[in-house]
């Protein structure tokens, strides 16, 4: 696995379109693999040929419910060196949540919006502060999906992800 944070949160991203969309939140925890090795024999062999001083993403249980909610609940163990979690979610065009009648319901509203597009988002953060992101949107019948990669395309989120770990070892 990847040291890089970008190149892991992308190599995640990569993973998980292989096995299409629609599909569940997922959290992960990110390990130095060495470690990961050293502590799990069973996976020795699995790891063999990653970089011992990279990151291996553990995913954790099933992610149930909004990942909003999850998130304000996780606590890491000390081994833990980031996190990444991964949900898809809709994307409307700027503007249009203005354009919601009022008393309609958001979820039903975007889901038929004829603008509304399925995208699936990979944040990933490391206990300093270091942030990476990769944003898929689904193509249609015309066009193929878009993968964008950036440290700060989902802010927010990364933030909340951020605030998983101890207080005193965030930056700022």
């Amino acid at each position: 696995m990847p040291t890089d944070l970008a190149a892991l949160v992308t190599e995640i991203e990569s993973h998980l379109a292989e096995t299409g969309w629609d599909q569940a939140p997922r959290l992960y925890a990110l390990v130095n693999t060495g470690e990961l090795r050293a502590g799990e024999p069973s996976l020795a062999d699995m790891l063999a040929d990653n970089d011992p001083d990279g990151l291996t993403p553990v995913e954790q249980d099933p992610v149930e419910g909004r990942v909003a909610d999850l998130l304000p609940r996780i606590e890491w163990p000390d081994t833990v060196l980031g996190a990444a979690v991964v949900d898809e979610v809709l994307m409307l065009p700027d503007g249009a949540v203005a354009a919601r009648p009022e008393g309609t319901d958001e979820v039903e509203w975007a889901q038929q919006h004829p603008d509304q597009r399925d995208v699936r988002i990979v944040v990933g953060v490391l206990r300093s502060g270091e942030k990476a992101a990769t944003i898929r949107i689904r193509g249609d019948a015309d066009r193929e999906d878009a993968v964008l990669s950036a440290p700060d395309l989902v802010p927010n989120l990364a933030t909340a992800l951020l605030s998983t770990f101890d207080a005193e070892e965030q930056p700022g």
